[in-house]
């Protein structure tokens, strides 16, 4: 790997765990009910939102309201979701005159966005009016990442409280979560990425004259019909309220794209400067709710060591895929094709990844979105090399926990942790605590079920697409480099993150149905079992501690945390790969 290429992850690194703390403690503050510098700002909103909703702040839910609330408002936000799409055709904000979304789509879309997944089947720009991207799909980043920060925060109530069945109010939380936390964040980036040139816009698509008119050759149908060229003179543009839609999308580790392909369009991410601030947005949040989750347990110890875990995963992986890509393709040696890549280094694989980007920022943007459950791109993940392709694949089908989604992500490596404590007790002999808690049997039993629900929908939806004649037709590449398509499609659903591999035509009923129903069980069935935990915690005593007590703040912690992580993913997941990037790495580099 580059010295060049080195130096930019360094620096991304260093801002993002720099913003950890600052942003940590200013979300454990709003969650705590306590006074920001924003408050002034921000609380009359919250209050209104509380007298709009007849909801009173002060009341409180156990475990079981608290998920029926939650289930309730993620149901009622994909219903909404669902009948924009369907009748767009009819609504205001269409200006192109965009018709109703077909049925298997706008199912697989509402769930995708109400489960914070954002995978999407169709191109935006030539599918969706602007009512429906503004104040349905940009409305949804906003709540679907709100509802998994509620949950996180209930769970680390769990941990903090005793003898109680109170874990707090979801609507408070999410409001919170909405006002004080998104709302300022999103506001500022969009800002931002507006002044880098990212579309602002309500105009209708416009027609722009080409500065070069390009001649198109037409094919010949017959003998009688000589192939012909035909002139082209302009291009359509187009618009949309892309800036506001992109800031929410990556802070909310959202990542549905306005446009088609996502974060490689210019008028997503224009600059250097837009791809930095956008890829930091996709983990700030998540690696600063480590900081808010070690504060409101009373150790910030706790969180340094949950962050720590993440990134001794993450950084490996990320330079590895890095790595992998600036090695380039050995099938272009023996044809002396010079692979000089345009940013000025030495050899790569440019193919699929965007000049203005390079090699480097195009693979740790595909680290990035994959260890988040974000799932926007900057290159084609499918022009990856093999195992370029197969880090950011792995990533997600850890379980999308290092870093993962707002919320979703830590509440899901707090499920390993829990697992991790319980393999530690049976080390020892002694009934396993974590942060002052006993873990018995119904923990570890809802921990295994968040922990194996994924694994599975991965493997059974990617079992039964690989034997279904009209599924397999679907892929765009034979041999392993089209069931690497298939299994990455659900990784991507089964874990909420969203990111394609490229070259599946995945807007079919089959697929559509099929990684609906993945991205809707990953979502939903996991939020019952941890809620679940934290009921059962918040209702325990605090232990003391003693010599026997196992210190989950330590490096030994860390490094046996990272184990369980990698060991789950490992078992899982590894004869799966095998016969996807692994055998195209070995065709490549043994012709």
């Amino acid at each position: 790997m580059s010295a060049f290429g080195l130096v930019q992850v360094g620096l991304y690194l260093l801002v993002l765990v720099a913003l950890v703390h600052p942003l940590g403690r200013y979300m454990a503050r709003v969650y705590e009910g306590e006074r920001t510098w924003l408050s002034p700002l921000l609380s009359p909103l919250e209050r209104l939102v509380y007298r709009v909703a007849g909801v009173d702040p002060r009341s409180e839910q156990d475990w079981k309201q608290y998920a029926l609330a939650a289930l309730l408002f993620n149901l009622v936000g994909l219903l909404v979701l669902y009948l924009l799409q369907r009748l767009q055709g009819v609504l205001p904000l269409n200006p192109q005159g965009f018709g109703a979304v077909a049925p298997d789509s706008a199912f697989n879309t509402a769930v995708s966005f109400a489960s914070n997944t954002n995978w999407q089947g169709y191109g935006g720009e030539t599918t969706m009016s602007y009512l429906t991207q503004a104040f349905g799909l940009g409305v949804q980043n906003f709540l679907s990442a709100a509802s998994g920060m509620a949950v996180l925060v209930a769970l680390i109530r769990g941990f903090a409280r005793t003898q109680t069945t109170s874990l707090g109010n979801f609507w408070v939380d999410v409001t919170r979560s909405t006002v004080h936390v998104l709302l300022p964040l999103a506001t500022l980036l969009a800002i931002t990425l507006a002044g880098q040139g990212v579309v602002q816009s309500f105009e209708p698509y416009r027609s722009v004259a080409l500065l070069e008119p390009l001649a198109i050759e037409k094919l010949r149908t017959d003998a009688e019909n000589p192939a012909s060229s035909e002139v082209v003179t302009a291009q359509v543009v187009p618009l949309g309220p892309a800036a506001s839609q992109v800031a929410i999308k990556q802070l909310g580790t959202n990542g549905g794209g306005f446009f088609n392909v996502n974060s490689a369009h210019p008028f997503e991410n224009p600059t250097p400067v837009s791809n930095f601030l956008e890829m930091l947005a996709i983990l700030l949040i998540p690696a600063a709710l480590c900081y808010t989750f070690g504060h409101m347990v009373g150790d910030t110890r706790q969180g340094w060591a949950l962050l720590a875990a993440m990134l001794v995963i993450f950084v490996p992986l990320a330079l590895a895929t890095c790595a992998a890509e600036q090695a380039g393709n050995p099938r272009l040696d023996p044809a002396q094709v010079d692979q000089q890549a345009a940013t000025g280094q030495s050899g790569g694989n440019m193919e699929g990844k965007e000049v203005r980007f390079g090699i480097a920022n195009s693979a740790l943007w595909a680290a990035a979105t994959t260890a988040a459950s974000n799932g926007s791109v900057n290159a084609m993940h499918g022009s990856f090399t093999p195992l370029g392709g197969l880090v950011p694949m792995w990533l997600m089908q850890l379980g999308e926990v290092v870093f993962g989604g707002v919320g979703s992500g830590l509440y899901g490596m707090l499920m390993f942790a829990i697992v991790a404590v319980f393999i530690a007790g049976l080390m020892i002999g002694r009934t396993p605590e974590y942060l002052g808690k006993k873990i018995e049997a119904f923990e570890v039993k809802m921990a295994s079920l968040v922990l194996l629900i994924p694994c599975a929908v991965v493997l059974l939806g990617t079992a039964i697409a690989s034997v279904l004649p009209e599924a397999v037709a679907r892929t765009g590449n034979p041999g392993p480099h089209g069931f690497s398509e298939i299994l990455y499609a659900f990784s991507s659903a089964g874990n909420n993150n969203g990111s394609a591999f490229g070259g599946l035509s995945a807007n079919n009923p089959f697929y559509n149905f099929a990684l609906g129903a993945a991205m809707w069980i990953s979502r939903y069935w996991l939020m019952i079992p941890v809620l679940a935990i934290a009921g059962s915690l918040a209702a325990k005593r605090t232990v003391a501690v003693t010599s026997g007590t196992l210190p989950t703040h330590t490096p030994l912690f860390v490094g046996l945390l990272v184990g369980v992580v990698l060991l789950v993913g490992a078992l899982t997941f590894v004869p799966a790969l095998a016969l996807g990037p692994v055998v195209e790495h070995l065709q490549l580099v043994n012709p």
